[in-house]
């Protein structure tokens, strides 16, 4: 994604605005919906036309950027063959509104729109179907909500989008993956929600899990590493490209920069099964938000984010020259990324294999644990206050058969989480499998406040990554009376059966 007006004209324009008139700019609201059509579209990946989805605006690009205070009033269009649901990752829309198929809205139908209204959340989010060979089908696209400063701060803004792609169909990839294990249909959502819930009001946070990690070292293949005597599985399928911006390094997007300019860069993981480490090369960075929110700003070259999860990068780039944002996927050779240049700059090929394999992203959560919620953000906060109820969460599963778990149950035949409206819930998420799962839990934000049996002050998020034998608690204040999913984003898991639902009563 690319914005053509420059930055310093986007700012003067922006100054223009505001010496026009006394009135906040929250008070500027659309007088139409915005619209957003699900449809087929090509594009050219290594030299190859594909057949892929996608999320259009009205301009015909790629996803949806709101102004500070704009709501979220969009017209969907199902242009498909087929039926189709989006989700807003990350946003707080009421339930009706939340995009999971008949919970409560039915899937829409070919040529059907469906209107959405709701006081959007600001920071870097991201859409997707929630059907998951379509979201492998590229079925998704940014979803970028300004704050103030980001119209009167002096830097450019640029999103990378990253996708696992594949020339074969979805359908074909996610058989191949889970050796035909039968798909648990997210449809029949309408089955009374049970009570209970597995350890439901007990306080497990303070459980130790030290001495279970071995640490980051040992054998480290493509598809696993040792680990205590144990095979972790990294990736569990190779696809043909990774694409950032529907694009590969044979032939990545190109951004123009301002010399010794500061860019603020998204990053957002869409890739159905793959994380990676983001890798800014020499030109220091720091990462100021998270999944959307802000955190004490931490200063780095290389950052990692598993799937769905979103980083807020800013960097101030040196004199002139141009600057590879390389995406590693984890545990492997593979690569994709942008390059930012400052006008006239050598633009040089780089190969889609580096040299060696990128580390495991995260195995020891030394990153997660460095990460602290900013007190400054506009988003919800956590004020501390007692815990009404706690969860354990068992996540299981295993290659062969290729089927991961919930509690040790799979959709359709899951009990649900529960709590009731307004309480302070802890959920802390214990994985015993040998597979890394990112948990996302709809209608929420929650702070991340214990990583194996240690308390911390860590980031608000809506997706917490929780490697193989690892704990993580997170802390949340019940939202809305609703049902709302609550499954790993790992496409492959997820398809089957790797989701429950946390169910909140009035």
């Amino acid at each position: 994604m690319r914005h053509d007006l420059t930055r310093r004209g986007f700012l003067a324009a922006s100054a223009a605005l505001a010496a026009t008139t006394a009135l906040p700019r929250l008070s500027f609201a659309q007088s139409a919906p915005l619209s957003l059509t699900a449809a087929t579209r090509v594009i050219e990946v290594g030299g190859r036309a594909a057949s892929v989805m996608g999320l259009t605006n009205g301009s015909g690009k790629q996803g949806l950027i709101l102004d500070p205070g704009q709501r979220f009033r969009v017209d969907l269009t199902n242009a498909l063959e087929e039926e189709t649901i989006i989700h807003w990752h990350g946003q707080i829309p009421p339930n009706e509104q939340d995009g999971v198929p008949d919970l409560p809205m039915p899937l829409l139908k070919p040529g059907e729109t469906r209107s959405y209204d709701y006081a959007a959340m600001p920071g870097t989010f991201w859409m997707h179907s929630h059907v998951p060979v379509q979201e492998m089908s590229l079925l998704a696209a940014p979803l970028i909500v300004r704050r103030p400063e980001d119209l009167t701060s002096d830097r450019q803004e640029v999103v990378m989008f990253l996708h696992d792609f594949s020339f074969r169909p979805a359908a074909e990839v996610l058989a191949e993956i889970t050796g035909g294990a039968a798909n648990h249909e997210m449809g029949n959502m309408d089955a009374p929600a049970q009570s209970g819930g597995g350890m439901s009001g007990m306080d497990h946070s303070g459980m130790a899990m030290g001495g279970m990690m071995s640490g980051s070292g040992g054998n480290m293949g493509m598809s696993g590493m040792s680990m205590g005597g144990m095979e972790m599985d990294l990736n569990d399928f190779d696809f043909d490209a990774y694409l950032a911006n529907d694009r590969t390094l044979a032939d990545p997007e190109v951004i123009v920069v301002e010399r010794k300019g500061r860019v603020l860069l998204r990053v957002i993981n869409a890739a159905a099964a793959t994380s990676f480490w983001i890798d800014t090369g020499g030109v220091p960075a720091r990462l100021v938000a998270v999944d959307g929110h802000a955190i004490e700003p931490m200063a780095g070259t290389r950052f990692g984010l598993a799937m769905a999860q979103r980083l807020d990068l800013e960097i101030d780039l040196p004199e002139s020259g141009a600057f590879p944002i390389l995406a590693l996927r984890e545990g492997a050779r593979e690569r994709t990324g942008l390059i930012l240049a400052t006008t006239g700059a050598e633009v040089r090929r780089i190969d889609d294999l580096g040299d060696v394999e990128s580390g495991p992203f995260d195995i020891d959560l030394a990153q997660e644990s460095a990460l602290r919620a900013a007190r400054t953000d506009g988003a919800p906060g956590l004020a501390p206050r007692p815990v009404d109820r706690s969860h354990m969460i068992m996540l299981g599963g295993a290659m062969q058969p290729y089927l991961w778990t919930i509690n040790g149950q799979t959709w359709g035949d899951h009990t649900p989480i529960t709590a009731k409206t307004g309480e302070r819930v802890h959920l802390s998420f214990h994985n015993m499998s040998m597979m890394g799962h990112p948990m996302h839990l709809h209608g929420h934000v929650f702070q991340v406040v214990n990583i194996n049996g240690r308390d911390i002050d860590g980031a608000i998020r809506d997706t917490v990554y929780v490697p193989p034998m690892t704990m993580v608690t997170i802390a949340l204040d019940a939202g809305e009376a609703a049902r709302w999913m609550l499954h790993c984003h790992h496409m492959p898991h997820l398809f089957t059966g790797m989701m429950t639902e946390f169910a909140v009563s009035a």
